[in-house]
């Protein structure tokens, strides 16, 4: 009885056994397959399509830097102004990325040969150069950078507010 049951056929069930290599050759070409267009494609449009993809690839890492901006603003965000460790550890990996990607640039570029890929590189460094200034902002803004004299002289005095303001009224 099982032998009966395993020999039925389904319309849904593939048959998986070896045929002769002759009745694949008979198979008709499937739907929408054209010779003309497959003996259209030489050599030459192959060299294009290997010369478009890599100008691709180098774009594409041309502008990574570019689209890490968003993300270093959202983690400038998320660091606040206060002066702690993981602020701290965050701002100098903004800035230690960007530094090591520009002393980097060559092995970047390293499967072009020759000039081919000045803007690409231009860009790259303009990428790089933007995120360096972020980070610089930020350290700034958290008060890291030396922007007044008495940061770095012992004898001037600290820069006194004149007026303190909270909630758009004076308190003085």
């Amino acid at each position: 009885m099982s032998q009966i049951k395993s020999n039925k056929k389904f319309k849904w069930a593939l048959d998986f056994n070896q045929k002769n290599r002759t009745q694949a050759t008979e198979l008709p070409s499937p739907p929408g397959y054209s010779q003309s267009a497959n003996a259209s494609y030489t050599e030459a449009s192959r060299d294009t399509d290997s010369n478009l993809l890599l100008i691709k690839k180098l774009w594409d890492v041309a502008l990574g830097p570019l689209k890490q901006v968003p993300m270093n603003l959202f983690i400038m965000y998320m660091a606040g102004n206060s002066i702690s460790i993981f602020p701290i550890m965050m701002v100098g990996m903004l800035i230690v990325r960007p530094v090591k990607a520009l002393f980097a640039t060559q092995s970047t570029f390293k499967m072009v040969e020759g000039t081919q890929a000045t803007g690409q590189k231009f860009v790259y460094f303009i990428g790089n150069i933007v995120n360096i200034l972020l980070a610089l902002y930020k350290c700034q803004s958290m008060g890291l950078l030396p922007t007044h004299s008495s940061d770095w002289l012992a004898f001037e005095e600290p820069q006194t507010r004149v007026e303190h303001i909270g909630g758009g009224l004076s308190l003085i």
